[in-house]
């Protein structure tokens, strides 16, 4: 659910937007590239972080509340919480390794249909590191066919080069506009 606030605030929506995946598949990377347009070294997140970006699209000038979940086992049970109300959930992999793939079926999705309290959620599919093309073990068709199988909008982005990252975030947010 949508929260519509006044002009004083300076945006029209406000969406709570989930990153979730296997540890070091490239998700705070994902946060900070769209959040700043640069590329940093991160230091991998402990327990949950959230990040604010304003952006406008369309006609709608948008609050997003993004947060980044660890992906390791050990603070599974601290993100269950934030699946609450999320309106969208971006599920990240990285294509140069099998495992962080194949986890966003038998692992994340699940986790997904287990804590998600939203039945409009919008969820999209991210194959991430792209840039590294010859490392690359999932193609894109296996990632687009992943998505088809779990209903997600689907992307290949590089948080490194900053290709598709924009494009994944705003397609997002306007896939929630017209879903709630």
């Amino acid at each position: 659910m949508s929260s519509s606030s006044g002009q004083s605030s300076g945006y029209d929506l406000s969406f709570k937007i989930l990153l979730i995946g296997d540890s070091a598949v490239g998700k705070s990377s994902l946060l900070v590239s769209f959040i700043s347009n640069s590329v940093e070294d991160i230091a991998p997140t402990i327990g949950v972080d959230f990040k604010i970006k304003l952006l406008t699209v369309g006609e709608k000038r948008l609050k997003l509340t993004i947060w980044d979940t660890a992906g390791q086992e050990r603070f599974r049970t601290l993100t269950s919480s934030y699946y609450r109300g999320a309106q969208g959930i971006i599920l990240v992999y990285d294509v140069t390794r099998r495992d962080t793939f194949t986890n966003l079926s038998e692992v994340w999705s699940k986790e997904v249909e287990l804590y998600s309290t939203n039945q409009d959620c919008v969820k999209v599919l991210v194959g991430n590191k792209v840039d590294r093309d010859s490392e690359r073990v999932v193609s894109k068709e296996e990632g687009l066919a992943l998505a088809n199988e779990l209903g997600c909008l689907f992307f290949e982005c590089s948080a490194k080069t900053l290709e598709n990252v924009e494009m994944c975030f705003k397609e997002l947010a306007l896939k929630i506009i017209y879903f709630n």
